[in-house]
C-alpha cells in the first residue's frame, strides 16, 4: 500500500480546516443535545453558542465512562444522554458495566472504514471477523466499516477454533479483524493441523495487546498487520497507518487527553486520560473521559494523514489506591497541585514499613526548601485526612507516564 494512499481528501486537508469544521458544528449539536434530560442535568448552565474551540471546550465538564452503569440505572437506557428515541437507532447493545449503546442509521457508524482502508483493506477482500456479534457492538464495529469499504465479511466471532479452519479453507479470506491473541491461535492451529492459513494477508487488530514478539511473527508469516484503539460508545478512536508513527485519530471526533482526576488538558506529548466528543446528533458524547492513558503526538504522520496522533494505550488513568482504610484518588492530588501552583509534576508514592501502609509524595520544585515541604505534606494530610512524607525533586525528574499515584504494595 502506498503511503499516500487515503480513503478520501478530509484525511490530508490543513488541520486548520479540520479544527473549523469540527468547531463549527460543536454548537449545533451541543444545543440539540440540551433536549434530552440527561445534558440538560449535566451541561448546568453552559451556552452552547460560546464552546467554539477548545478551551471553550476545556470548561465543559468531564463524564466519565465508569459512571454510565449507575446513571443508565436510574434512567434506563441511555440515561437521558440520547435527544432521540431509541427506535431511531438501527441496532440496540450491551457491554460489561452494563453500559447500553446503540448503533446509528449510517453505512459507516463506528469510524471503521478508515481504519480498515489505512490497514490495506479493499473492495473484493474476504474479511474473517472475529469479534464478538453477540450484544456488544465489536463485531458490527468491524463489519459495517469493511462492507462499507466492499469487502465481503465472515461473521465468525469467537472461539471455534476447528469450525474457523474449516471457513478459512472454504472462502480463503485475505483479511482478519480480531484480537491479535485469537489471530496467532488460528494459525498455530492451522500449522498444527497441516492446514493453511497463508490466504490472510492483512489484519486489522483490537481489543487486547499487540507486542512487538506477536508483531513479529505475523510479519513473519507474511501477514500485515495493523492496531485499532475502539471502545464501544464511538469505535474506532484512533488507527495505525503503514507510517508506523502512532495512531491517526477518526475524523469527527474530538480527542483531548487530560490530567488524571481532573478535566485539565495538558500539553501535547505530555500522557494524561483520553477523553473523547462526538458530534453524532442522535447519540452525541461530549467530553466522556474513557479511563485510558495516553499522550498526543507532535506534528503529523508520515503517511500524510492530518489529524492528531495517539502514542496508542499507555495503561488505565484510574489510580485510586485504599491506604490505611482510606480511598485515595487521583483527583485529590490534582487538588494538591492546584493549592500549589509553583509545583510541576506530583506522584504519589504507596509502600510498606514496618507492616504498615506509607505513602510519600514526590513532587518536582524549581526551589526546594523545608519550609514547602511542610506546607505541601499539611496539604497532603488536609486533602486525604492522611499523613505523609514529602519529596522535592528537581523539574523533570519524574517520568511522564500519566501515574500519579503508584501503588508499590502491588509489586
Amino acid at each position: 500500500m502506498s503511503m499516500t494512499d487515503h480513503y478520501d481528501a478530509a484525511e490530508t486537508r490543513d488541520p486548520r480546516d479540520r479544527e473549523t469544521s469540527l468547531f463549527f458544528r460543536l454548537p449545533r449539536v451541543l444545543e440539540a443535545a440540551l433536549a434530552a434530560s440527561g445534558w440538560r442535568d449535566h451541561l448546568v448552565a453552559i451556552e452552547p453558542r460560546t464552546v467554539t474551540d477548545r478551551a471553550a471546550l476545556a470548561r465543559l465538564p468531564i463524564l466519565r465512562k465508569s459512571d454510565l452503569p449507575a446513571m443508565q440505572r436510574a434512567s434506563l437506557p441511555f440515561a437521558g444522554l440520547a435527544p432521540v428515541p431509541v427506535t431511531d437507532f438501527a441496532r440496540l447493545f450491551t457491554s460489561p458495566g452494563p453500559i447500553y449503546e446503540a448503533e446509528p442509521r449510517d453505512a459507516d457508524p463506528w469510524h471503521a472504514a478508515r481504519a480498515l482502508f489505512a490497514a490495506g483493506f479493499r473492495a473484493g477482500d474476504i474479511v474473517l471477523n472475529t469479534f464478538s456479534y453477540h450484544l456488544t457492538p465489536g463485531g458490527f464495529i468491524m463489519d459495517s466499516g469493511a462492507r462499507a469499504i466492499g469487502c465481503a465479511v465472515i461473521p465468525a466471532g469467537p472461539g471455534n477454533t476447528e469450525q474457523q479452519l474449516d471457513v478459512i479453507t472454504a472462502y480463503r479470506p485475505t483479511g482478519y479483524a480480531g484480537t491479535p491473541d485469537f489471530l496467532n491461535i488460528l494459525l498455530e492451529a492451522a500449522a498444527a493441523r497441516g492446514g493453511d492459513a497463508g490466504c490472510i494477508v492483512k489484519a486489522l487488530v483490537s481489543g487486547a495487546a499487540f507486542p512487538p514478539s506477536l508483531q513479529k511473527s505475523f510479519a513473519a508469516r507474511g501477514i500485515d498487520a495493523y492496531q485499532a484503539y475502539a471502545v464501544a460508545e464511538f469505535g474506532i478512536v484512533a488507527y495505525e497507518t503503514p507510517a508506523r508513527d502512532g495512531l491517526v485519530i477518526s475524523e469527527d471526533l474530538v480527542v483531548e487527553i487530560v490530567r488524571p482526576g481532573t478535566g485539565d488538558p495538558v500539553p501535547d506529548g505530555e500522557v494524561g486520560e483520553v477523553v473523547v466528543t462526538s458530534l453524532d446528533p442522535r447519540h452525541p458524547m461530549f467530553r466522556l473521559a474513557l479511563g485510558d492513558l495516553s499522550a498526543i503526538m507532535p506534528g503529523v504522520s508520515a503517511c500524510g494523514r492530518t489529524n492528531h496522533r495517539l502514542r496508542g494505550w499507555l495503561g488505565r488513568a484510574d489510580q485510586t489506591a485504599k491506604i490505611k482504610g482510606m480511598f485515595v484518588r487521583p483527583d485529590q492530588i490534582a487538588a494538591i497541585a492546584r493549592r500549589h501552583p509553583e509545583l510541576g509534576r506530583l506522584r504519589l508514592v504507596v509502600s510498606r514499613a514496618h507492616e504498615l501502609d506509607a505513602m510519600n509524595l514526590r513532587a518536582e520544585a524549581a526551589g526546594a526548601d523545608a519550609a514547602l515541604a511542610e506546607g505541601i505534606a499539611a496539604t497532603l494530610q488536609a486533602v486525604t485526612k492522611l499523613k505523609g512524607t514529602v519529596e522535592l525533586v528537581p523539574p523533570g525528574t519524574l517520568p511522564n507516564d500519566g501515574k500519579v499515584i503508584a501503588d508499590e504494595r502491588l509489586v
